[in-house]
């Protein structure tokens, strides 16, 4: 194998040519560079033999379309340029059947046209007309007119070339074999290669339809010396296909029993191929038809489900809404207010999302929409602390203390961080479709250079490891477990600068070395995870003597039940904290390791947003409702998903990330690692749940009324777990809705099924982040409660004689 043009093809097969001279295209502003130096080797690689396979990359002929459209100036030289290069490949064939070295078949043909600015991928006509040119050694080939060309489709090409190589059609194949394609070949291997490609399409009919057997007809027909007769085919398919096949075949099988020899030949010849080609094309338009056919039952039984289980969620929130006041009555009359504007805004949002799920070009543009109900959303967070904070300095005296102006300053610093990161955040990346060309932040830093970005990937692993550490010691519990499991968050942080900085220089191959090293980084993540959530519940209670002394376990008849059970909750928030603390942070630092090294800082400024917004809301109390809190944070987490440079095109999919770490090949772990890339930031907003969670005081109330295990859970996972979920079944249920109303949109394949293909995987991330959620919880819950009791009957069997 042979390759001249876009060094492309040495990037993604190193190693693979025999001979190649690759040179980099800068975007689609090289229109001459790339195409000059494979003409420059066409002739001496056509006048060798040592090659079975040579690629010619052209690009300028793209390039031109790209860059001014098809009336572009620079066209009509660049098509006359190409026209030189398919002659003189042609000139090169007829020489070699000169010289006796076989017969070629040139055939030139285009994967997309272009509309009149020069973009392709869609489905208009301008964009799938296309040439399919094909030249062979002998002059009647050239003899149909180009004023009046004859139109295939790309389904025809592959059954021609096959039966004209003489191996087998693609045993999938629908098309139709091309009759101007085989006027070299004599009457009857004509015939048969049309006889070949009925059995093709006749055995797929098969498939499709159990019941079509048409062996009746065929033992009704035998040959006698009259003509053959004809049958008139109609009536359902299974009969209208026999009759067409059986006709052809009778046709056929009389051709070969010289039968039409009394005849006159042609008209006997022809009546056969017309025979053949009225099957053929039958076939194949209903067969193209059925792919696309939709079972409407099944499609309208989806749809009622997805309807229902919507409704069902909703009315889940809706109720646990109005439960609340009546088990807060400290927050009574606010739950009992009128809506407040950022109530309103979150519904205005959720509705905004699906009214433009309607538009291609908003779902191209997704990522604006998020971005400005983030930030928006948090502008109401920011004025509503403004008011607040001025409000209590006009009560100084009566109602205002200094620990509540503190609290208030620091809840304007933090949402005013979550605006400012947000804002770089928006700038990160020149996403969506239609603008990616304009310049962003990462484009000017991949513009500077490697080192510069390399330096912001180690600063910001090592901002997430101090920032992870942090907020480890606001814990209410300093104990030697919260010391075991900062030195376990450091030990990964540094073995993650350790790669970033031994393996990120480009120059250097990635090797076994590297391997190993993200492997063990791999391990101690997982090791140090699911070590953390299984045994701190049970080690937690031991290791905080105020909590479970034996002393205070003995004076449990004089203690109250309120503040006996007080005490358990503290412990449990402590555990959430912990867990939840570790879940962003290993989160975040496996997000570095995998994110494409541009992404470093994104990740950083989300880990900041998140920790921002958790001391946003628990130093908010009851001034934003529960579901309002988790929906900003879940605005949050999907304009941090476009942050990252996700679309909604399946192009900015990180492949390259999927195989970090893994030895051999293996579509499991290559799957895995790219969802986990792809859905970074709504990951990272379930995992900070549980931190949420910690973090509210709500379910205080409820334990000093002795509320039983099931109110409690409910409180603790209802609106954190019920929330996202809701909003991702309306997402769901509409798009789908929207799906099937644009089966027929021009964009269907380009916009529409991409983005459904994101909703589906976005609802499999909103289903396992919700399982992490409730599984941590209530496996906290559940250790925290059985050792209360496990330790309340030790004491009692004791004595407390001590």
């Amino acid at each position: 194998m042979v390759m001249n043009g876009d060094d492309t093809w040495l990037k993604l097969f190193p190693g693979l040519f025999e001979r190649h001279d690759g040179v980099t295209s800068f975007f689609v502003k090289d229109t001459v560079q790339v195409d000059q130096n494979v003409s420059r080797h066409l002739v001496d690689e056509l006048s060798r033999d040592d090659w079975n396979f040579l690629i010619l990359h052209y690009l300028g002929l793209d390039h031109v379309g790209h860059l001014g459209g098809r009336n572009s100036v620079l066209m009509a030289s660049k098509l006359f340029e190409m026209d030189e290069v398919v002659k003189t490949i042609h000139i090169n064939t007829l020489q070699n059947l000169e010289d006796d070295q076989g017969k070629t078949l040139l055939v030139v043909v285009s994967d997309h046209g272009m509309t009149e600015n020069g973009n392709h991928g869609g489905s208009s006509y301008e964009e799938t007309d296309s040439l399919a040119l094909f030249i062979g050694p002998k002059p009647h080939t050239f003899h149909h007119s180009s004023s009046n060309p004859d139109t295939i489709f790309q389904v025809d090409i592959a059954p021609t070339l096959a039966l004209l190589f003489g191996v087998p059609i693609p045993k999938n194949n629908i098309g139709v074999l091309i009759s101007q394609m085989v006027d070299s070949l004599t009457d009857d291997q004509k015939l048969r290669a049309l006889q070949l490609n009925s059995w093709q399409l006749f055995r797929l009919l098969q498939a499709q339809l159990p019941g079509l057997s048409c062996r009746n007809l065929l033992c009704d027909t035998f040959i006698t010396n009259s003509e053959p007769t004809i049958s008139e085919c109609k009536g359902r398919e299974e009969k209208l296909f026999c009759c067409l096949y059986v006709n052809a075949a009778t046709l056929h099988d009389a051709w070969k029993a010289k039968v039409f020899s009394r005849f006159n030949g042609t008209e006997g010849y022809d009546s056969i191929v017309a025979a053949y080609y009225e099957f053929l094309s039958s076939a194949s338009e209903w067969l193209s038809h059925k792919a696309t056919d939709k079972p409407v039952n099944l499609l309208v039984l989806g749809v009622a489900a997805l309807i229902i289980s919507c409704l069902i969620l909703l009315g889940l929130v809706f109720v646990i809404h109005k439960e609340i006041p009546s088990w807060e009555t400290q927050d009574h009359e606010n739950y009992l207010k009128p809506w407040k504007f950022d109530d309103v805004f979150v519904l205005f949002g959720i509705l905004t999302l699906v009214i433009s799920m309607g538009s291609s070009s908003m779902i191209e543009e997704e990522h604006y929409i998020w971005n400005f109900l983030t930030s928006t959303i948090n502008l109401l967070f920011f004025r509503k602390a403004i008011q607040s904070l001025d409000l209590n300095k006009a009560h100084d005296i009566l109602s205002s203390t200094e620990e509540k102006r503190n609290i208030l300053g620091w809840q304007i610093s933090s949402l005013f961080l979550i605006l400012f990161t947000g804002r770089i955040l928006g700038g990160w990346h020149q996403g969506g479709v239609n603008w990616t060309n304009l310049p962003d932040i990462a484009k000017w830093l991949e513009q500077a250079g490697n080192q510069y970005i390399n330096l912001i990937q180690i600063a910001s692993c090592a901002m997430v490891i101090i920032l992870g550490i942090s907020i480890l010691y606001l814990v209410h519990s300093k104990t030697k477990v919260v010391t075991v499991i900062w030195f376990s968050l450091l030990m990964s942080g540094l073995l993650a600068l350790q790669h970033f900085v031994k393996y990120q220089d480009m120059s250097i191959p990635y090797n076994n070395d590297a391997n190993l090293s993200i492997q063990a980084f791999y391990a101690v993540l997982g090791i140090t995870t699911v070590a953390v959530v299984l045994i701190l519940p049970w080690i937690m209670p031991m290791q905080t003597p105020e909590v479970f002394s034996r002393k205070s376990i003995c004076m449990s008849a004089s203690v109250p039940v309120e503040i006996q059970n007080m005490t358990r909750i503290l412990v449990l928030k402590d555990s959430l904290y912990i867990v939840g603390c570790l879940y962003i942070t290993f989160w975040c630092l496996l997000q570095l390791l995998l994110q494409q090294s541009i992404n470093a800082m994104p990740v950083l400024l989300l880990f900041i947003q998140f920790l921002a917004s958790m001391l946003t809301f628990s130093s908010s109390g009851s001034c934003h409702k529960q579901w309002v809190e988790i929906t900003a944070l879940y605005y949050l987490g999907m304009a941090g998903h476009f942050a990252l440079g996700n679309s909604n095109t399946l192009a900015t999919i990180d492949v390259a990330g999927a195989f970090i770490g893994i030895s051999s090949h293996s579509t499991f772990l290559s799957g895995l690692l790219m969802f986990i890339i792809t859905y970074a930031s709504p990951m990272l907003f379930f995992l900070s749940m549980v931190l949420y969670i910690s973090v509210k005081a709500i379910i205080y109330p409820l334990v000093i009324r002795n509320g039983n295990s099931g109110e409690i859970l409910k409180t603790l996972l209802g609106f954190p777990c019920l929330v996202p979920l809701t909003i991702n079944s309306v997402l769901l249920t509409v798009y789908t809705i929207v799906l099937l109303l644009m089966r027929n949109h021009l964009f269907i394949w380009s916009v529409f099924s991409p983005k459904y293909l994101y909703v589906c995987a976005a609802t499999a991330c909103v289903y396992i982040g919700a399982i992490i959620v409730v599984a941590t919880v209530i496996y906290t819950y559940i250790v925290l409660f059985w050792l209360r009791k496990s330790f309340s009957l030790s004491s009692k069997e004791k004595g407390c004689l001590r």
